[in-house]
């Protein structure tokens, strides 16, 4: 694997080195609207840019260049044209995004080269992103990226690498799923890729987090530390050859055979995605930087009015495992009505048919298994004022695209949840642009799994609402007892979630914490994996706050019905949560150990916190953060949570401006203001 990774990264690389100047070179500075954050441009033999923070480095000089096909390398020998600079400051729409308005406020510099090409930096307040933008006619291959972050230390990375190691084909099919590695730099290992986002510690408490945006029809970007010292390198996925169609689980899944020695056909005149350094003096600027979403190419597909996010009843976390009904529950209508009503009594806008409704490993959408009527469903749910959102195997999708989204959006189908991509190269990352659009023709909304994170996609295309990419909660119920799924949860929300929504899929009512044997006077996990009668990790509140905590416009209720039923006071308030927000700030936290977030939905304000498994008091104050006081709802750990991970309290109280919370060893609590 490591001569195959050095070899790709190899082909358009040059000079890697530390850039030195010479009488030639040319520099660019492009500072931020706040004057802190800045890049400096040096284009001479080679063209490589530095990024710092406040007179802090926290990249040192760091090349990039774009091999094609005909022998051309833009970034190599290449002249300047023209150097323009501008400076935006405007509100970007976000209607469902973490905050109803966002402000977009950059300083940029476009820089044209004579050999059809150009570079343009943007520098934020909190980062700096740039991109290759051609003008070349007819069409061409891309042979390789060169992407280098050479960083100034040998510091603290936190790193998702892929699933397993092994061949480059074998690390190229997984669904971005993984959790963190925290290793300094030259810890890494050089044989396995890294996915995106990545975070890595800078001088002076500082931190640069490595992403990517408006990553369309071109594959996504891994990073590998194969080459260099205190360097990591783009690697990118080449475009595939030969496939093995109708393959892997359940004959769901196209497994490639061979690639080409090229990463991207491209047609004509584009722009390249964009590759961000966000950089933040602490964990809390990190939650709430807006980075990736502004780089994103607008909303391409005009009225948004049909979209509607909100809640899902799901059936496949809990195994449709109803008890105390009067039938065998099952994938059929009978216990898809059961779903329907609870929805209906409790508001909840989706029920979800997950695999199972279509006729196994024929990978047909129109093959309907005879225990469900999807229109009988659909007239139920309506008349219930729930709607109905059906799941995909993603090459059943692609195979009859339109045909499917026609037939079931006429039927009054309002979704899909597509599903086992399993890749970013070219032609994945393609088809979820296309099964956007596809969707976006009729009137229907996309949720992605087994795929890569958000990466700008959301904002172009409105209807996908969200996307998988995260070790979520489905994982509790085949992962080890030694998984640490609560630290997870306190440390993607200021790497994956940067880069927008996430299908973690909270919500359940069985929640495991870690206890004192008093015999054995050691702490033991309540935890163990159960695929039919799953459970979480972390209190009760713990799952009520990731509803706050996890941005989520189309957000799942995973148990089954009658788990809730049991457990009303919860359920009642999971299905009042909004999915929604008009305005959000992270307002406490460090990465892995907590963090407290406020979300606001028009005069409602909801506080979440979310903790590891050390206990801690956490104070807010109520009248800096909503500008009000009086009586608030808290729900937060109970007295007997270190020990029962289902207790909790629900209480009211009059309070005028701080409030000091407890929360358990994998705790959390809610305030609703």
């Amino acid at each position: 694997m490591k001569n195959t990774i050095t070899l790709i990264v190899f082909l358009a690389t040059f000079l890697l080195g530390t850039a030195t100047m010479s009488a030639g070179d040319k520099k660019i500075t492009v500072k931020s609207p706040d004057g802190k954050t800045q890049t400096e441009v040096t284009v001479g033999k080679t063209i490589s840019y530095t990024v710092s923070q406040d007179g802090v480095l926290v990249l040192a000089p760091s090349k990039v260049s774009m091999t094609l096909s005909d022998g051309n390398v833009w970034g190599i020998g290449s002249k300047i044209k023209s150097i323009k600079k501008h400076s935006v400051n405007n509100i970007i729409d976000a209607p469902f995004y973490k905050s109803k308005k966002v402000k977009d406020h950059y300083n940029d510099a476009v820089i044209t080269f004579s050999d059809s090409f150009s570079l343009e930096f943007r520098a934020y307040n909190d980062g700096i992103a740039y991109r290759f933008v051609s003008t070349k006619k007819g069409n061409y291959q891309v042979i390789n990226e060169q992407a280098q972050y050479k960083f100034t230390e040998n510091a603290d990375a936190t790193a998702p690498y892929v699933y397993s190691a092994g061949s480059m084909e074998h690390q190229l099919f997984q669904a971005f799923e993984n959790r963190y590695t925290r290793l300094s730099i030259s810890e890494l290992d050089k044989n396995r890729l890294m996915f995106l986002p990545l975070s890595v510690k800078a001088p002076k408490g500082k931190r640069i987090t490595i992403t990517e945006s408006d990553l369309r029809n071109y594959p996504g970007m891994y990073l590998t530390t194969s080459i260099g010292e205190n360097t990591m390198t783009g690697f990118f996925a080449p475009l595939r050859d030969k496939v093995e169609e109708h393959s892997g689980y359940n004959n769901l899944q196209v497994i490639v055979k061979s690639r080409h020695n090229f990463i991207a056909e491209v047609e004509g005149s584009r722009s390249f995605p964009w590759r961000a350094a966000i950089v933040t003096r602490n964990d809390v600027e990190l939650a709430n930087t807006t980075m990736s979403f502004k780089l994103a190419e607008e909303n391409v597909i005009g009225d948004t009015s049909w979209i509607k996010p909100g809640k899902v009843a799901w059936d496949w976390w809990n195994n449709w495992n109803l008890d105390g009904v009067d039938f065998k529950a099952g994938i059929d209508n009978r216990t898809y009505k059961y779903y329907i009503d609870f929805a209906s009594k409790n508001n909840i806008e989706y029920v979800i048919l997950d695999e199972g409704w279509a006729v196994n490993k024929v990978y047909d959408l129109m093959q309907v298994v005879p225990e469900i009527d999807v229109k009988e469903l659909v007239d139920y749910a309506k008349e219930r004022n729930v709607d109905i959102i059906l799941w995909a195997g993603y090459y059943a999708f692609d195979k009859d695209m339109e045909k499917v989204c026609k037939h079931y959006s006429e039927m009054g189908v309002k979704g899909f949840k597509v599903d086992f991509m399993n890749g970013d190269d070219q032609e994945l990352v393609y088809f979820n642009e296309r099964s956007a659009k596809m969707c976006a023709k009729y009137n229907l909304i996309v949720d992605l799994h087994g795929t890569y994170k958000p990466a700008g996609l959301q904002r172009t295309y409105p209807n996908i609402l969200n996307f998988e990419g995260v070790h979520g909660l489905e994982q509790m119920k085949w992962q080890p007892k030694e998984c640490d799924q609560v630290t997870y949860d306190v440390t993607f929300p200021f790497i994956r979630m940067i880069s927008g929504p996430v299908d973690y899929t909270q919500g359940a009512m069985r929640n495991a914490v870690k206890a004192l044997n008093t015999i054995t006077n050691e702490v033991e996990t309540q935890y163990t994996p159960n695929f039919s009668k799953p459970m979480s990790q972390g209190t009760r509140s713990h799952q009520l706050a990731e509803y706050i905590i996890f941005l989520s416009p189309l957000n799942m209720l995973c148990d089954t019905p009658t788990n809730y039923e049991k457990n009303p006071v919860s359920t009642t308030f999971i299905a009042s949560i909004p999915t929604t927000w008009d305005e959000t700030k992270t307002i406490q936290g460090k990465m892995g150990e907590y963090i407290v977030t406020a979300r606001r939905k028009g005069d409602t304000w909801y506080v979440g916190g979310l903790n590891n498994w050390d206990a801690r008091e956490i104070t807010i104050d109520v009248k800096e953060i909503t500008g009000k006081s009086g009586e608030v709802t808290i729900f937060k750990d109970g007295p007997n949570a270190d020990m029962n991970g289902i207790d909790f309290v629900k209480k009211t109280k009059n309070v005028n401006n701080k409030l000091t919370i407890r929360m358990a060893p994998g705790g959390g609590f809610v305030v609703k203001i």
